[in-house]
């Protein structure tokens, strides 16, 4: 694709902009479209689908943050605000992808990611999304070469073929080699909340949201926490549609009239 015919990618994360994983992804689309970063300031891990409404953003380009020839702006806000705030200030683009991000988003993971919701809120602006996660490797560190260039090549194919409405692909990439591609549904992936209490200095308590993965389905392939825990790539098709269709007519039947 060369000069006009050359399709623009908006490159987003909840990680900020500094972060490995969103330089790799961004540098990588860069062979195959146009692409502009809008990412948030500091880490925005976990906010969900946040909005900032209660005070102004700012919106700044940061040569800093190394993406070489790229536009890289920074966001005081959200994920949802970078992806806002792209595509009104510097027009529409063809494709949104979020990540890479540093650490999987899996099961409930998705209720909850902010770099799912970067892809969500390009659903509500009607662009086809995708989100990219990867696991770490065992000793922490991250190697993001492969997992970009295979998002080019996924990036590839949804710019060609477009998304059904209301439907984002969530992909995660397992750490090594992967053995392959699975597409996978949402699994049963969830954090089973605690509570860890302190004392700071001045004897006052303060409290650390912490959690444990579970996964009842942990060695189940067909789904996005199996399939990467066996060393697969899960691409998992995510329909943003909470109406539980199945149940309008039993509820009906119930709900006290006027």
């Amino acid at each position: 694709m060369t000069g006009t015919n050359r399709k623009k990618v908006l490159v987003a994360n909840d990680d900020g902009v500094f972060s490995p994983g969103i330089k790799a992804l961004g540098q990588a689309m860069a062979q195959i479209a146009d692409v502009v970063v809008v990412a948030p300031d500091v880490e925005q891990s976990a906010v969900g689908h946040g909005i900032t409404i209660r005070r102004p953003l700012r919106f700044k380009h940061t040569a800093s943050a190394g993406f070489g020839d790229i536009p890289a702006y920074r966001v005081d806000g959200t994920p949802t605000d970078c992806v806002v705030m792209g595509v009104h200030l510097l027009g529409t683009p063809d494709l949104i992808v979020s990540g890479i991000n540093i650490g999987p988003n899996l099961g409930d993971d998705l209720t909850h990611s902010g770099t799912v919701a970067a892809a969500i809120e390009g659903l509500a602006l009607g662009l086809p999304s995708i989100a990219f996660s990867q696991q770490s490797a065992p000793s922490g560190e991250y190697d993001f070469a492969a997992s970009a260039a295979y998002a080019v090549r996924l990036a590839q194919q949804v710019l060609a073929r477009g998304l059904p409405p209301r439907v984002l692909l969530n992909v995660n990439f397992p750490h090594g080699v992967p053995k392959g591609v699975r597409v996978t549904r949402v699994g049963e992936h969830r954090w089973e909340d605690s509570i860890v209490t302190r004392e700071d200095p001045e004897g006052r308590d303060y409290h650390w949201v912490a959690g444990t993965s579970r996964a009842r389905d942990a060695h189940d392939v067909e789904t996005d926490y199996g399939a990467i825990q066996a060393g697969y790539i899960s691409v998992t098709p995510v329909r943003l549609d909470l109406t539980a269709r199945d149940l309008m007519d039993e509820v009906a039947g119930y709900v006290p009239a006027l």
